[in-house]
């Protein structure tokens, strides 16, 4: 087994974060034994490996305990961390393939001896639920539509498909205890990978919080969601929560896992059409487990 380096991705002040397990050269691993390092350590994983292409500077593969995944944002950011702390990029634009299509990343080094990674999405789609599969979604939540904001239930999708739920507020989206074979049928019912409920923190400021119920993937809850919060960011920009200008929007998530993390999305437009958005978030180093003999 090689050397896995656990990292938190999308801290805030240096805590938080979504733990992920990143393996820097998975040559030697086949699909099982990735699945298998997943299972370990609970939590999503990235693994990367050569490029298949001359289009490509690398691939990478994401496993939750549960299944692989076509593409997983922290583990993309916190892969690239490790990478370039193990002086394995050859440059600071890294061009990635993924299950779900090709993904550009920017390294730069910071004066602390740290790197800013960010990482594109494509352009969102955001699709208001019709009220049967509203109804499913509340359901999961123990909730009637009287207790939501003012906004419609999306589903948007920029990699994967998310269900937006508008909260009125920031305290009833952290009293929310769903059923997990609730969320996973409701989510079934709607072709939807995550139930991601939001609150607005303050809208001049654009800062957000949400919370990330997955469908099944091993675990009841995410502390740091990339993907989600790259479709929450056009579902706020199609509700007119944000205007249509690339100042970074914050979402913080994980609070009431006691793991409180900051995403920063930055929309990119084109003609006055938004054409995609740029992750980012901070990394930390948590241990590294070395290879076994």
């Amino acid at each position: 087994m090689p050397a896995v380096t656990l990292v938190d991705v999308f801290t805030h002040d240096g805590r938080g974060g979504n733990p992920c397990p990143v393996i820097a050269d998975a040559r030697d691993l086949d699909t099982d034994a990735m699945r298998a390092v997943a299972g370990r350590y609970g939590h999503e994983s990235g693994f990367a490996l050569p490029a298949e292409d001359a289009a490509h500077d690398l691939r990478l593969r994401f496993f939750v305990p549960n299944h692989e995944m076509e593409m997983c944002a922290h583990a993309t950011i916190g892969a690239l961390w490790v990478l370039a702390r193990e002086g394995r990029l050859s440059g600071e634009t890294v061009r990635i393939a993924t299950g779900s299509g090709s993904v550009t990343g920017f390294v730069a080094p910071r004066a602390d001896g740290q790197w800013t990674v960010e990482i594109t999405q494509p352009a969102g789609r955001v699709t208001p639920l019709a009220p049967e599969p509203e109804a499913a979604v509340l359901a999961a939540f123990g909730l009637n539509r009287n207790a939501l904001a003012d906004r419609p239930i999306h589903n948007a999708v920029t990699s994967r498909v998310k269900t937006l739920v508008p909260m009125r507020d920031q305290t009833a989206l952290n009293a929310l205890a769903p059923d997990q074979a609730a969320v996973e049928a409701a989510c079934t019912r709607i072709g939807s990978t995550g139930l991601y409920p939001y609150a607005v923190l303050d809208r001049d400021a654009r800062t957000f919080e949400a919370r990330q119920f997955p469908r099944s993937s091993g675990y009841p809850e995410d502390a740091a969601t990339g993907i989600a919060a790259a479709a929450l960011a056009f579902g706020l920009l199609q509700d007119g929560l944000i205007a249509p200008d690339d100042r970074p929007i914050r979402i913080f998530q994980g609070r009431a896992m006691g793991r409180l993390s900051e995403i920063r999305v930055r929309l990119g437009f084109a003609n006055g059409r938004a054409i995609g958005c740029l992750l980012a978030g901070d990394v930390a180093l948590a241990e590294v487990h070395q290879a076994q003999a």
